[in-house]
């Protein structure tokens, strides 16, 4: 058994995901796969387009065995945090041999050589990051000005660095492999160089189209226009949530949450949400008392040094309540428990095999997390359950704002005469 472990959103499936996951069993060798997967709101801070149920559906039959929940404190943080989130959940299974990631460059020793950089943190690139970040340059422009510098002072700097640095691909390529390294994982690294739209490209163009631009296409027009740009499963099961729900979901369908808690909290427990330093807390609150309106108060908030997927990210902290001792807490725990989504016939083996190499609580019926006498793994997926009914919340039809739906969806699970 050799098993691929990949880390996604797949939000949602599209034929890029497809050409990597294919192409990515086909030069690993490997014969099981395993996604984990962030659930009910997303990496750039914003709630998922569908459902998690609908992506597991999408990724098991286009050919994900098993799919996992990455752990909602960990779905929506910066990459640094949402990479080490996931390999740290492979690394944990014992069981998996590589793991594949999209990147914009396609070279994993470059990739390699910067994640080791970053890991290390060498005197003088501290030292130029410190500098870069007092001048009110967010993060990732201040680390890709220090990687500069410190190459420059070092001779090395024959590749254009900042450029790769610029592409969100890249930058989570590095995280999944700085996360390797820290965690000194066995698990073997690849790279598959991305193929058609840029991630940010917000025009759909082509059948290898970004997910940005898919999700705007769908909420402009009928699903049908699109039919074949769609994997056949990402069709089916959209239609199928479409039936369901009647809606996708926005960061727009949390206005007026977002709006009371802005304007009812006080600064100081605002100061504490997981990811605001700086005095940000009083923008926030000033401008929720502004604007009507999510939108205008995350355009009026951003700055050089806080770009918008921080503020989203932040505003989506808020909406569950994650402060920063709380995520420290968890991750200093962390994993306590593996969340079963979906799996297919050859996901049930790799789960025995999970079984067999791992003492961390496999939850498939989500009541059977209460039998687990653990604390942390108690206070972790009370977060899961708080965002899936937070997202279902955000729907915009009433008849969809159900609430525990943890406990009333099973794992779906797709045997060899399942079809869609």
């Amino acid at each position: 058994m050799k098993v691929l472990g990949i880390i996604s959103e797949y939000n949602p499936f599209h034929y890029g995901h497809l050409y990597h996951l294919e192409k990515s069993k086909k030069i690993t060798g490997c014969n099981f796969s395993i996604a984990v997967m962030s659930g009910s709101f997303v990496q750039r801070g914003e709630p998922s387009f569908i459902d998690k149920w609908t992506k597991t559906k999408i990724a098991i039959d286009s050919g994900i065995d098993l799919v996992l929940e990455l752990p909602s404190i960990f779905s929506v943080q910066s990459a640094e945090l949402f990479a080490y989130g996931g390999v740290k959940l492979l690394d944990s299974l014992n069981i998996v041999d590589y793991i594949s990631f999209g990147s914009e460059l396609g070279e994993l020793e470059i990739l390699k050589f910067i994640a080791e950089i970053f890991a290390r943190e060498p005197y003088y690139f501290k030292l130029m990051l410190k500098k870069y970040l007092d001048e009110g340059n967010s993060y990732s422009v201040s680390r890709s000005l220090a990687l500069e510098s410190f190459l420059k002072k070092d001779g090395r700097n024959k590749c254009n660095y900042t450029n790769i640095l610029k592409s969100p691909n890249n930058i989570l390529a590095i995280e999944y492999l700085k996360a390797l390294y820290i965690l000194n994982s066995d698990i073997k690294p690849f790279t598959i160089k991305r193929v058609g739209s840029d991630y940010k490209e917000t025009l759909f163009n082509n059948k290898y189209s970004s997910a940005t631009s898919i999700r705007n296409k769908i909420l402009k027009g009928d699903l049908k226009e699109i039919k074949n740009y769609l994997p056949e499963a990402t069709y089916y099961h959209i239609n199928q949530y479409l039936n369901e729900y009647d809606s996708f979901n926005t960061m727009e369908n949390y206005s007026h949450i977002l709006l009371y808690l802005l304007r009812t909290i006080d600064k100081n427990s605002l100061s504490k949400i997981m990811d605001i330093e700086d005095g940000l807390e009083n923008r926030l609150i000033n401008y929720g008392f502004k604007y009507n309106n999510i939108t205008q108060i995350i355009n009026n908030t951003i700055t050089k040094r806080y770009p918008k997927t921080r503020i989203q990210r932040i505003l989506i902290h808020l909406l569950m309540g994650i402060n920063k001792d709380i995520f420290l807490e968890l991750k200093n725990t962390y994993p306590q428990y593996i969340r079963v989504l979906g799996m297919n016939n050859k996901g049930m083996n790799i789960l025995n095999k999970i079984k067999q190499n791992t003492n961390i609580s496999i939850i498939n019926k989500f009541a059977d997390y209460k039998k687990e006498n653990n604390l942390q793994l108690h206070k972790m997926i009370y977060y899961d359950k708080k965002s899936t009914d937070l997202y279902f919340l955000g729907l915009q039809k009433e008849k969809s704002r159900i609430s525990n739906l943890d406990y009333l969806k099973s794992p779906y699970i797709k045997n060899s005469r399942t079809n869609f």
